[in-house]
């Protein structure tokens, strides 16, 4: 999966350079344990940034970055 996840993101970065509105919130998925993807457009600098201006809170965790309480933060019904 993380190779559609690479490639849905990379198409949600082009279509915000065309200056569309609703994109696939990518930024939203982690690998496991609740880390962000290096592997995202713009590495985990965006990706960190695009989920604390959604107001997520994130930490570091050793060498990786984590979404703080992200078993309940991310996915809300």
């Amino acid at each position: 999966t993380g190779i559609f996840a690479w490639i849905s993101a990379n198409a949600a970065e082009e279509d915000t350079k065309a200056g569309k509105k609703k994109i696939t919130p990518y930024w939203r998925t982690l690998k496991s344990g609740g880390i962000l993807n290096g592997k995202y457009p713009g590495g985990v600098k965006r990706q960190m940034k695009l989920l604390k201006d959604e107001g997520h809170k994130i930490i570091a965790k050793g060498k990786n970055f984590i979404v703080d309480n992200y078993e309940t933060a991310i996915l809300k019904i």
